[in-house]
C-alpha cells in the first residue's frame, strides 16, 4: 500500500495551470527524484504532496488520509519537508536552528527532553555541522546553510523526507556526501526519500525511480535506466546526449550533446 498518493491533482497559480491531472503513489522506503526543465511543475508537485499548497483539483493522500484533513503537527510527525532556499531566522544559533526541526514532539510546556537533545546531537553528527554549533545561523555561507538544513530535517526523524534540492549550494563534495547521507537513511533506516534534483547523472547514480515532468505531466516515470534514455532526454529536456553504464554501479549516465528544439514551458 502507498504511503503517499495523488489522484488527479491540479494545481494553478492565478490563470496559469502548472500541474495537470496528475495522478502518482509513492511506496515506503522508497528514493525517488522529481526531474524535469525549469518551470515543468516539479518542486509544486512536492509542495503538493506535502500538503503545502492548496489544490485546484484532485486529492492527495497520506496513509491513505487525505492530506488537507491531517493536522499540521501529525503532518509533520511523518513528513519533513525542506523547501528551496528557506530563510534563516535572525539571531540563531546553528544547534538552535537544528532543534526547530525537534517541533512536531514538543509537548505542551515546549521544553526539550534529553531524547530532544540527542536526537539534535545524532542529526548534527550525520551532517558534518556539529563544529558549527554556536555559530550564528545567518554568518553561515550557503554550502554550510544548506547542510545545517538538512541536520535540521534529520532531527525531526519522520519516515519520510521531502527535500527541494538538497544539493544546491554545495560544491560537488559535499553535494556527494548529502546525497550518500540521504541514501544511507533511505538503505538503513527505511526512510523513504523524494527530491528535486538537477543534476540527472546525480539522480540516476542514487534514486530507484526518478520521475520526470514537463509542462505539469508526469513524461517518464521508472527506474534510472529506463528514464536516462536518448529519447527521454531529448522529449523532456531538448537535448541529444551519448548514454554510458557505471562499470561499478550498473546506474546510466550520460554526456549532453546538441541543443535541439523545444516548446516553450507552459508552466511556472
Amino acid at each position: 500500500m502507498p504511503i503517499i498518493r495523488a489522484e488527479k491533482i491540479e494545481i494553478a497559480y492565478q490563470t496559469t495551470s502548472v500541474i495537470r491531472e496528475l495522478t502518482l503513489s509513492i511506496e515506503c522506503g522508497t528514493m525517488i527524484s522529481l526531474v524535469g526543465p525549469n518551470g515543468s511543475g516539479k518542486s509544486t508537485l512536492l509542495k503538493a504532496l506535502a500538503g503545502q499548497i492548496r489544490l485546484k483539483g484532485g486529492k492527495a493522500f497520506l496513509d491513505e488520509q487525505e492530506i488537507r484533513h491531517t493536522g499540521s503537527r501529525t503532518t509533520a510527525r511523518r513528513l519533513s519537508f525542506l523547501p528551496q532556499a528557506p530563510l534563516v531566522p535572525e539571531g540563531l544559533s546553528v544547534r538552535e536552528l537544528v532543534a526547530l526541526g525537534r517541533f512536531p514532539h514538543l509537548g505542551f510546556t515546549g521544553l526539550r527532553s534529553q531524547e530532544d537533545e540527542r536526537a539534535i546531537d545524532q542529526a548534527m553528527e550525520m551532517a558534518s555541522v556539529k563544529e558549527l554549533s554556536a555559530r550564528p545561523a545567518e554568518q553561515l555561507s550557503g554550502g554550510q546553510r544548506q547542510r545545517v538544513w538538512i541536520a535540521m530535517t534529520l532531527a525531526q526523524q519522520s519516515d519520510i523526507l521531502f527535500l527541494d534540492e538538497p544539493t544546491t549550494y554545495l560544491d560537488i563534495s559535499h553535494q556527494i556526501e548529502v546525497l550518500d547521507l540521504l541514501q544511507h537513511m533511505n538503505r538503513d533506516y527505511r526512510r523513504t526519500v523524494v527530491m528535486v534534483l538537477h543534476d540527472l547523472n546525480l539522480a540516476a547514480r542514487y534514486s530507484d525511480r526518478i520521475i520526470a515532468l514537463r509542462d505539469g505531466t508526469i513524461h517518464a516515470d521508472d527506474t534510472p535506466s529506463r528514464v536516462v534514455t536518448p529519447k527521454i532526454l531529448e522529449q523532456v529536456f531538448g537535448i541529444q546526449a551519448e548514454i554510458h553504464t557505471d562499470s561499478a554501479t550498473g546506474r546510466p549516465w550520460f554526456i549532453p550533446g546538441r541543443l535541439l528544439p523545444l516548446r516553450t514551458d507552459k508552466t511556472s
